[in-house]
């Protein structure tokens, strides 16, 4: 089991490393997830040790959202002075993601082809 969250964490490091070297606008975390990927697929299938230490990390998740709790009630000030440009970014983005992933369902469905279908 700690060979996987050592494993997990490598391919965190190799991706920013990766990210650091090659100057990609990419968060090093996801270029480590797309490497750990990448390894899975090769290897197959998923060990279950690694499943295992994947659902204790996620059903620990909430642990990891204290320190951006922490900092934004530090800086609520500054939130509360630019809260109309905080909440036109959300709402902006949130239309860009709706309207983006519409146009991505609707390329990717294909015409005259239902769920019951096979």
């Amino acid at each position: 089991m700690l060979f996987y969250l050592t494993l997990i964490f490598a391919c965190q490091l190799a991706g920013e490393l990766l990210k650091v070297s090659l100057g990609l606008p990419v968060p090093g975390p996801v270029i480590g997830m797309v490497l750990l990927l990448a390894g899975l697929l090769v290897k197959g299938r998923i060990p279950d040790a690694l499943a295992q230490v994947g659902d204790t990390l996620l059903a620990n998740l909430s642990l990891l959202f204290v320190p951006a709790g922490v900092g934004v009630m530090l800086h609520v000030a500054l939130i509360g002075e630019q809260a109309l440009a905080i909440g036109a970014a959300l709402i902006g983005s949130t239309l860009v993601t709706i309207a983006v992933t519409a146009l991505i369902m609707q390329a990717l469905a294909k015409p005259g082809h239902s769920d019951g279908e096979r």
